[in-house]
């Protein structure tokens, strides 16, 4: 089974928006003195914003190296769920409304498409060694030598 083309293109395009968007709030997280002061509102202490940026990055660098483990990949998605779960609900604690939030669940749909789109290139791929691992019977090279060679 070949992977389909579309959708590969399907997943690089959800996978470099989703990374955009994560890669930009983690710069700003670092650098922009209105998104120190967001985070101070919304109660959390100034090392937990160096944090998440830091583990954005990591995150990111894991989902775009093809040959980043798929068992590292599925933590790095797990942690971007909780992250953007986790911010939709601060600012919903704190009565803010969509202006606030809604970057954040926009975001949670590019996730969504990002891992849709894995998920499903990873199950072609496991169908495709699946299928490369199964005997081919009645070719010379499987049992046909093997039962000429045993005595009678």
């Amino acid at each position: 089974m070949k992977t389909s083309k579309g959708l590969l293109i399907g997943f690089w395009i959800a996978t470099l928006l989703f990374a955009l968007q994560m890669g930009f709030t983690a710069f700003a997280q670092l650098r922009l003195p209105q998104v120190a002061a967001a985070f101070a509102r919304l109660g959390f202490p100034a090392w937990f914003r160096v944090e998440l940026a830091c583990a954005k990055f990591l995150g990111l660098a894991v989902l775009l190296l093809p040959m980043a483990p798929a068992r590292l990949k599925e933590w790095a998605y797990c942690g971007f769920a909780i992250t953007l779960a986790s911010a939709v609900i601060a600012h919903l604690a704190i009565g803010e409304g969509v202006a606030a939030w809604g970057w954040a669940a926009g975001t949670g749909v590019l996730w969504a498409l990002s891992y849709f789109f894995w998920r499903r290139l990873q199950a072609s791929s496991a169908v495709r060694v699946a299928r490369a691992a199964e005997p081919h019977y009645g070719s010379v090279a499987s049992g046909a030598s093997i039962q000429s060679a045993e005595p009678s």
